[in-house]
């Protein structure tokens, strides 16, 4: 998989870019469990009271207030707050009617740094005010809260105001209260201290007669705007890093496809020969799509992922320090569970491709050779091979399935039991005024969102391998070695070019094999005249002209044109001037002209004429209505052998090469179409260099030369007659196809 990196080169730009929405959707998600904890615990318990400095408060509450106060910090409050004994401000009086009939103070602007220092200050006042106020209420009370104060409310003598008896206390004794107050206040929960604090801003501002319905509603709607606005970010964000994402790995894998398809051009035979055709298509296509698939995820998850589980553990453990333990150990269980299926499921990852290389492979085959399967009478055969393997390929299928089956339950259990825990312990911690609801809400949602970061990471490094098994296979056809390639300092033909072909001393050895096929082979071929090559099957004929355009090169020896090695000049030149008509006349799909054009796309439409009377296809092209505009199915199914022999005998026409080469191009032929055809193949083609691969003997009759192999080597090289006097070979050929009177 590493090894296709470079083909991220194009898309840093996008992939930084997804990395910078990622940060901001990650962020997004992450606020919004503290803003639902914020509702809930401000919004909904605390009516929207969010600070816990009053802004406005009574003369009288203020006054009794400051009796807790040491001298430094009643300077403070007086410094922040300002007296308003009355007022004609119509708006003031509607936000604080309680200022008609007594007076207020109203709390400044504050820095944050002058917040901070009185906060603390008020506060504790406040909840000394509250606590008092509810003795005053429900003396009953008093029992459970001997403890919260430094003197017992309930030994007061009847009558008597705690704080008149608090403004005749010596000033040591005030100072010792306070020192007690404050030591009580340090081992009491902040959570507590925060609630007691906003309870008694609230009465205090219903006392005011502050509208505490509108201060909740406008927190809760204010709150819930910045939710949606931050939901709408996300929601954008996603989409966006969706879509770079999609175009980055939809843009590598067609880079890497196209390469794929460059290099495959660029093979030999030799190269064709390691990598089956079913394999090239697999990799040019299902693992290729691995490859996309994986690099789709790594850009949403993989950066997204550790974003958010640093992100969520922060936040959570904010929320609740004593809690995180819990979400340690889910995290451990998951990651346990995601290692079993890692060891269970990647090694079936690496077999899964070949299996599919099996597929492909046997589907080729059985599509390609179906009338020979019909003419054989073994369909029930090929469907058995086929069933087989599919059946393979879908028991290792099945079983990772399966492994994914058990393990999303089992996920879900944690996730679960995980929720169940937090709540549980949420529950007690909440009961002990040490942890608030919004908080354990929050914690909640943290933890479901560090429990899907692992879990996306996890599934991650399960596919992860399937891809980089994917990513080697790309990378054996990209970096493969070609055995023919064109040469450093490469050399041009002679100008004008003639197209003589010259075998001096040719020896040639298939890759791997132990014998040469051809042995010694030295002729030459000269413009304007036709030279053939005879022999029996498998002599190594078109082994023979398959070293002439390079399909394979030379084991020893050399193959000259026009005194030129072919392995010196660079290999479009050389097949530039070769029209090359195989054995089996490929045609592709399109029409009759789009596979005449394949030669030579500005062919004039006189070319295209002359070529199909040549190659005598004058009768079938033009008996059809749509004439060159006739559709020629994938691989020229809709014609017959001849008609697609001579179709791709026309094409090579159009290219109006210097060198022709023929390798058993005729053989579909009848004798009358073949006579016809190498008769008008002399007359317009006199001056080029034609080369004849056949078995027939009436082909070749009129040769110039004619080149007779047996076991790959040269016996016999001359004209018919000369070879019926000297060669026994090209006789016996000769005579076991025609008479002594056609022969003769």
């Amino acid at each position: 998989m590493l090894r296709l990196t470079k083909y991220l080169k194009p898309y840093i730009p996008l992939i930084l870019a997804t990395i910078v929405l990622l940060f901001i959707m990650a962020n997004a998600d992450l606020a919004l469990p503290d803003y639902l904890s914020q509702i809930v615990n401000i919004g909904i318990q605390h009516n929207g009271i969010e600070d816990a400095l009053p802004q406005a408060i009574r003369k009288t509450q203020l006054d009794q207030m400051s009796l807790f106060f040491s001298p430094q910090e009643q300077a403070l409050v007086d410094q922040f707050y300002l007296l308003i004994e009355q007022s004609d401000d119509e708006a003031l009086l509607e936000q604080y009617p309680a200022l008609a009939s007594e007076p207020i103070y109203l709390l400044e602007e504050l820095s944050d740094t002058d917040h901070d220092l009185l906060e603390p200050i008020m506060v504790r006042g406040l909840v000394i005010l509250q606590m008092i106020d509810q003795f005053r209420e429900n003396p009953e009370a008093a029992p459970e809260m001997v403890d919260q104060l430094p003197f017992d409310l309930s030994q007061m003598p009847p009558g008597m105001d705690i704080f008149s008896l608090l403004e005749m206390a010596p000033p040591a004794q005030l100072e010792q209260i306070n020192a007690q107050i404050n030591q009580q206040f340090e081992t009491t929960p902040e959570t507590l201290i925060d609630q007691m604090a906003t309870a008694a801003i609230q009465r205090e501002y219903e006392a005011l007669g502050v509208n505490i319905s509108r201060i909740q509603t406008n927190y809760i709607l204010r709150a819930g705007a910045i939710m949606v606005a931050i939901s709408l970010v996300a929601g954008i964000t996603n989409v966006s890093v969706s879509y770079l994402a999609a175009r980055t790995s939809a843009g590598v894998a067609r880079d890497v496809r196209k390469d794929i398809f460059t290099k495959v051009e660029t093979f030999s035979q030799q190269e064709f020969n390691k990598f089956s055709t079913a394999s090239l298509i697999t990799r040019a296509t299902n693992d290729v799509t691995q490859v996309q698939q994986v690099i789709f995820m790594v850009m949403r998850m993989a950066f997204f992922a550790p974003i958010l589980g640093i992100g969520g553990i922060i936040r959570a453990i904010d929320k609740s320090p004593n809690m995180w333990w819990i979400i340690a150990l889910a995290v451990g269980l998951l990651l346990l569970l995601i290692a079993v299926a890692f060891i269970v499921a990647v090694p079936k990852f690496k077999i899964i491709q070949n299996l599919i290389d099996r597929l492909n492979l046997v589907t080729r085959e059985s599509l390609s050779g179906i009338m020979v399967i019909r003419a054989f009478n073994k369909q029930a055969f090929e469907e058995d091979r086929f069933d087989q393997a599919n059946r393979d390929l879908v028991d290792v299928g099945l079983f990772i399935n399966r492994v994914m089956a058990i393990i999303m339950p089992l996920i879900s259990l944690i996730m679960n039991g995980l929720s169940i825990l937090i709540i549980w312990v949420g529950a007690s911690q909440i009961a002990q005024s040490t942890l608030q609801v919004g908080d354990m809400m929050a914690f909640l949602q943290y933890s479901t969102q560090i429990m899907f970061a692992f879990m996306m990471l996890s599934m991650l490094f399960i596919f992860l391998p399937r891809a980089a098994v994917s990513g080697d296979r790309i990378a054996e056809v990209l970096e493969s070695e070609n055995v023919i390639i064109d040469p450093q300092d490469p050399l041009a033909f002679p100008e004008p070019f003639r197209g003589k072909v010259e075998f001096k001393n040719v020896y040639f050895r298939y890759p791997d094999a132990e014998e040469d096929v051809l042995c010694d082979i030295s002729f030459t071929a000269q413009p304007g005249e036709m030279t053939a090559i005879i022999g029996s099957t498998g002599c190594g004929k078109s082994t023979v002209i398959n070293l002439i355009p390079r399909f394979f090169d030379v084991t020893r020896g050399s193959i000259l044109i026009d005194g030129i090695d072919v392995r010196h000049v660079p290999q479009h030149e050389l097949r530039e001037k070769i029209g090359y008509v195989p054995q089996q006349g490929t045609l592709f799909t399109g029409t009759v002209e789009t596979n005449l054009r394949f030669a030579d796309q500005d062919a004039s439409e006189n070319t295209l004429h002359q070529a199909i009377e040549i190659a005598q296809a004058a009768e079938f092209v033009y008996d059809n209505p749509e004439g060159l505009q006739a559709e020629i199915s994938q691989g020229g199914t809709n014609v017959s052998g001849g008609q697609k022999q001579r179709l791709s005998i026309a094409r090579a026409l159009v290219k109006q090469p210097p060198i022709f080469i023929f390798d058993d191009s005729f053989s579909a032929l009848d004798f009358k179409t073949d006579s016809a055809l190498r008769k008008a193949l002399k007359e317009k083609t006199g001056h080029s260099t034609v080369l004849m691969v056949t078995q027939r003997v009436a082909t070749v009759i009129g040769a110039d030369q004619i080149i007779v192999l047996e076991d790959g080597i040269i016996v016999g090289q001359g004209t018919h007659r000369e070879l019926m006097e000297t060669c026994q070979t090209y006789q016996e050929i000769a005579t076991s196809q025609l008479s002594m009177e056609e022969l003769a």
